[in-house]
C-alpha cells in the first residue's frame, strides 16, 4: 500500500524595529488547504497578496475566515519560494498596526477575500513610531 502524508505547516518571525521578538508555528486553515487545492488545478484565484494583523485572542481553528479583531492590513512586500517552502513578507511601517498586537493572517486579498493561515500569540507591541517586519513561511510537506 502506498501511502504519502501530505502536510501543510507554516510558521511566523516578528520582528519590530529590526529585533526578532516573536516566532510562532501556525495553522494553515480550511479556507487555505482549499485555496492550494484550486491553485494546482488551475489559476483561477486569486495569490496571496497581503498580511494583516489584529487584537483577537480567540485561539486559531481550522474554520476561521478572517482574523477576530483586524486592526491592519497590508500588501506583501516579497513572496519567494525555495523548494517546498514560500515565504511571505509583510512591512508595517510607522503608523500602521500599531498597539497590542496578538494575531496575523495571510490572504488573498485587500479586504476579505480568502486567508490562508491564521495565528495568535503573545501580544507584540508596536508603537506608533516602531516598524514591524513579519515572515511567514509556509512549508509543505
Amino acid at each position: 500500500m502506498l501511502q504519502d502524508d501530505f502536510k501543510m505547516i507554516g510558521r511566523l518571525s516578528i520582528a519590530v524595529n529590526d529585533e526578532v521578538v516573536r516566532e510562532i508555528p501556525n495553522l494553515v486553515v480550511t479556507d487555505g488547504k482549499e485555496f492550494v487545492a484550486s491553485r494546482m488545478k488551475d489559476a483561477t484565484t486569486t495569490a496571496m497578496s497581503h498580511m494583516a494583523v489584529g487584537t483577537g485572542s480567540t485561539a486559531a481553528a481550522a474554520g476561521d475566515s478572517a482574523l477576530g479583531s483586524e486592526a491592519d492590513r497590508n500588501a506583501l512586500t516579497s513572496t519567494t519560494v525555495s523548494g517546498a517552502d514560500i515565504a511571505y513578507v509583510a512591512t508595517f511601517a510607522a503608523g500602521e498596526g500599531t498597539g497590542a498586537l496578538t494575531e496575523a493572517g495571510l490572504f488573498n486579498a485587500s479586504s476579505s477575500g480568502d486567508m490562508l493561515c491564521r495565528t495568535v500569540f503573545a501580544v507584540v507591541n508596536k508603537g506608533a513610531s516602531d516598524s514591524m517586519t513579519i515572515t511567514w513561511t509556509v512549508t509543505v510537506s
